[in-house]
């Protein structure tokens, strides 16, 4: 009797440690996604702080073996605190960021993968990229060269443009560089400034009042982002300036893509860049790895010409941007 107490024992014990075994594999397998992302400082970010919770909702219903942790940061400081706390607090294995800054994020997103997590870098890249696994951005070419083929075509080619650049930044030379080179290719149409309006309706505003004093004729507008082609519309209205016939932002705001639709006297067309990129960025990230696998190096999602025939799929009502 005893001997057979003791095998039960035994089994009991054997059991014991293959719940315990069997527990630790799962939890192995389980993927606990940090996502640190800026705070909602502009419509953009807005959008992109709207597009990662609908993504922790979306996925983490989806599948059970995911958890999403999101960390928002007003700076590059502490959005790198963040990351330490993801790390040791959370015990994350796969990280999906933003980056407030390029430069300064770098080495903490190093120091991020060097602990064994697997790190996708959406939109603003790192100075080093082995710092990353993977890298998900738009199309910063096609976001300067789209809106520069428009009007060429439908200005036939000719007449004046000023143009609203971004924050100096190479994602913002990038988008320059497209426009101006596909410009340069019509002799009639020129350039008459572009000035760094930084995203911002406020300034776009006051560098749009600045080029409608100097400038007596301006055929069209390159805003460049949809938040600074409404300050420059407010500029227009407020002058009461009838010469200038497009106004062509940028991103595909909900805004902009309902003038749009709307058949607007001056927007008539815009570029796409959504936030919404970064759904599709921790989308990808999370189901690569819950099967193990890695995203490709570097995942570019298309930007491209938003019309009034297919405004309606860039169309998303609830997101704030």
């Amino acid at each position: 009797m005893k001997k057979m107490l003791r095998a039960l024992g035994a089994l009991t014990v054997a059991a014991s440690a293959f719940a315990v075994t069997s527990s630790s594999a799962f939890a192995a397998d389980k993927v606990v996604l940090g996502v640190a992302i800026p705070t909602a400082d502009h419509g953009f970010t807005g959008g992109i702080v709207w597009w990662v919770n609908q993504a922790k909702k979306d996925l983490e219903k989806a599948h059970p073996d995911l958890k999403v942790i999101v960390k928002t940061a007003a700076s590059a400081p502490e959005q790198a605190n963040q990351l330490q706390d993801l790390v040791t607090v959370n015990k994350i294995n796969a990280l999906v960021i933003f980056p407030q800054e390029s430069a300064s994020l770098t080495q903490p997103v190093a120091q991020v993968k060097k602990k064994g997590v697997y790190v996708t870098v959406v939109d603003r890249g790192l100075t080093d990229t082995s710092a990353q696994d993977a890298y998900v951005a738009g199309d910063n070419t096609a976001f300067g060269k789209v809106p520069a083929e428009y009007l060429a075509k439908v200005m036939n080619g000719k007449g004046d443009i000023v143009a609203l650049r971004g924050i100096p930044t190479t994602l913002d030379n990038e988008r320059w560089a497209a426009f101006e080179s596909v410009i340069k290719q019509h002799p009639d149409m020129k350039i008459l400034d572009a000035k760094y309006a930084n995203w911002n309706r406020d300034d776009a505003f006051k560098v749009m009042q600045d080029y409608l004093t100097r400038f007596k004729h301006i055929d069209a507008v390159w805003a460049a982002d949809d938040d600074m082609m409404i300050g420059v519309l407010k500029a227009i209205d407020q002058a009461k300036r009838t010469d200038v016939k497009i106004v062509f932002g940028g991103a595909g705001s909900k805004e902009a893509v309902r003038r749009v639709m709307d058949d607007d006297r001056r927007v008539k067309a815009d570029v796409s860049y959504s936030p919404k990129f970064i759904y599709d960025a921790i989308k990808l990230t999370a189901e690569a790895r819950l099967k193990g696998d890695k995203l490709p190096a570097t995942t570019i999602i298309p930007s491209v010409l938003i019309t009034k025939e297919n405004a309606k799929q860039f169309y998303f009502p609830n997101s704030p941007f």
